[in-house]
């Protein structure tokens, strides 16, 4: 049993990265450093310019804050790794490096789900109750969202990635693939993996599935406020402060869809690499864009940081 375990544990994976041509690596490598780089650069703004600006001091940039520093560490999950092999030319892993992406990637991926939620609660309670909001969206009520999101992303990778531990790979070690794809590993797996699948399943439905339809109710319910006093400056209102997370959310759970929840055959892992890469790279740089360029507070934020700054010179 002890050779077993060891053997299991002992060697590489391979990731056969994203479909590109030899002669292509360098303009991707670029264009893909430019990414991440936009990605960390922009985000790491967004939660400077919250901790600056008392305007922001509010529920729904303190979810953002929280937001932003998620999509820098879900991005630093798999890009640095990706831009390494594609850099020294290497497609290698180890078992521990493998089994940590994994989880990290699970850990973050439920994080922004759990923190979309509490922001689309928040802009429910802003627009169906505004004169209960700071009753309800206390300090209080906004730290213990925060931190239930974040004990059940950790619950919901940390089962995961237990149940992966105890698979073996004596089947292979090739992935097709730029990360841990916990998927893929277990299509890879030598193993029984009923038990994976019917997690992946129930766990899948509890961190994406649930959030995703209390984002939906929370959406009808500001919908049917709206329709109930309709005005052109009421719904420019509503407009204003749900277009950015609306934005986002059509991303997030479109880039899922299309990932996990569209029916592929063995013979399209490239559409699903190429839409992973969407998913983990392109939806976390493009949210600060879409939070600054959309949101009216975030540009009078950013202006201000930026006169006080000039002024100071």
């Amino acid at each position: 049993m002890k050779s077993t375990r060891n053997q299991s544990s002992a060697f590489e994976f391979i990731l056969l990265g994203l479909p590109i041509r030899p002669e292509e690596q360098g303009m991707y490598y670029a264009m893909f450093l430019a990414t991440y780089l936009t990605t960390v650069l922009g985000n790491l703004l967004i939660i400077l310019l919250i901790r600056l600006d008392s305007h922001l001091h509010t529920p729904m940039y303190f979810f953002l804050s929280h937001l932003a520093f998620t999509d820098i560490s879900f991005s630093s999950v798999t890009a640095p790794k990706m831009l390494m092999n594609m850099l020294i030319h290497s497609q290698s892993i180890s078992y521990a490096g493998c089994i940590s992406q994994a989880y990290f990637f699970l850990f973050f991926a439920d994080l922004d789900s759990f923190l979309l939620t509490s922001m689309a609660y928040d802009r429910y309670v802003a627009i169906c109750h505004p004169l209960h909001y700071t009753r309800i969206m206390s300090q209080s009520v906004c730290i213990l969202l925060v931190i239930a999101s974040w004990f059940l992303s950790f619950a919901g990778a940390l089962v995961h990635t237990l149940l992966l531990a105890r698979l073996s790979f004596f089947r292979g070690n090739t992935l097709h693939h730029f990360f841990c794809d916990l998927s893929t590993l277990i299509k890879l797996s030598s193993s029984d993996t009923s038990i994976n699948e019917l997690v992946i399943l129930v766990v899948g439905s509890l961190v994406i599935t649930v959030p995703f339809i209390c984002i939906l109710v929370s959406y009808g319910r500001i919908g049917a406020t709206i329709l109930r006093t309709p005005s052109i400056k009421g719904i420019c209102k509503a407009l204003s402060t749900c277009g950015s997370h609306l934005s986002v959310v059509s991303l997030y759970y479109g880039a899922i869809i299309g990932l996990y929840f569209v029916p592929s055959s063995n013979d399209t892992n490239d559409k699903d690499v190429i839409v992973a890469v969407m998913y983990t790279m392109v939806t976390p740089m493009l949210n600060p864009f879409i939070y600054s360029l959309r949101n009216r507070d975030m540009k009078g934020a950013l202006r201000n940081t930026f006169s006080r700054a000039t002024f100071s010179m």
